[in-house]
């Protein structure tokens, strides 16, 4: 019997309205009501005002709850192999894999989404169709630079200081380099202060075994040590999002269809482009839930 993987896309997926079309569904009503309690502003209020869901401050918690209530209508008719998540994605997969409770993990996403908020001074952007070569080679020879998310062979993003990004970006060829609209150098060394900020919050937290294995961004290999994947965590403010080789340990650990829960493609689309012979399927609102 082939195996299936969940993924949970992050920041950058968001879509105006999103979460709209699950408020009929009593589960939903629930969770928004929780989350309201625990944030002290409406998700649903938030995900209808395009300025506020730009924000990484509302961003944040507002995918984290939605990918999440589509997770536990799903996980009532089929449970996942194996998870991953991008980013912001990987609670929502720790918290599918019963790391820790709901409201543990969303109050972890509320202070996470602060101290990125409140990170400035950085830049990233994104390249599209690079010479891997050249880009390896012109950030070895910039400081303040790092590969944040490696995507797909064709698509990477890079983060540090806004002169040393620019610089990367005038020396590498590339079909397209995007400066991305965010506050700060998310996924680099220039995020220590808040990720040590941070890992003092995560320390408090107790996670449990993981009941389904969890590919981590810092480290994409299967794990359920919940030491393990509480470190992993740890490391993920500052460290790259390996989402290309997220990608091809799919099919090396057996996974033959992958689906993405939440807004937009954009996982579903990267896997693609790293492994074409997935079975790729998306539920990112009401309409695509199993009947």
């Amino acid at each position: 019997m082939s195996k299936t993987a969940w993924v949970f896309p992050g920041q950058g997926s968001q879509t105006v309205g999103m979460g709209v079309d699950l408020l009929d569904l009593p589960v939903a009503k629930e969770k928004y009501s929780q989350a309201e309690q625990i944030l002290g502003w409406s998700v649903i209020d938030a995900c209808q005002d395009e300025e506020k869901l730009a924000s990484t401050l509302y961003t944040q918690p507002c995918l984290y709850v939605v990918e999440s209530i589509l997770s536990d209508i799903v996980t009532e008719k089929q449970k996942p192999d194996l998870v991953a998540g991008h980013s912001l994605g990987e609670y929502i997969a720790l918290y599918v894999a019963g790391v820790f409770e709901w409201t543990a993990g969303l109050k972890l996403v509320k202070r996470r989404a602060e101290l990125m908020h409140n990170a400035s001074g950085g830049m990233m952007a994104a390249l599209i169709n690079f010479d891997s070569e050249q880009l390896s080679q012109v950030i070895s020879e910039t400081p303040d630079v790092v590969l944040a998310n490696d995507n797909s062979p064709a698509q990477v993003v890079i983060s540090g200081t806004p002169e040393a990004v620019q610089t990367v970006m005038s020396k590498v060829k590339a079909k397209r380099a995007i400066p991305l609209n965010v506050s700060g150098a998310f996924h680099s060394p220039l995020m220590q202060a808040a990720a040590a900020e941070y890992s003092k919050i995560l320390e408090g937290v107790e996670f449990q075994p993981a009941t389904i294995p969890v590919l981590s961004n810092i480290e994409p290999t299967p794990s359920t040590s919940a030491n393990e994947l509480k470190q992993r965590l740890i490391q993920q403010m500052t460290g790259s999002v390996r989402w290309r080789e997220i990608s091809l340990a799919l099919p090396a650990n057996g996974i033959a269809r992958v689906v993405e829960i939440g807004p937009g493609n954009v996982l579903t689309g990267l896997i693609k482009r790293t492994c074409s012979n997935l079975t790729l399927e998306n539920i990112r609102g009401a309409a695509e839930l199993p009947g």
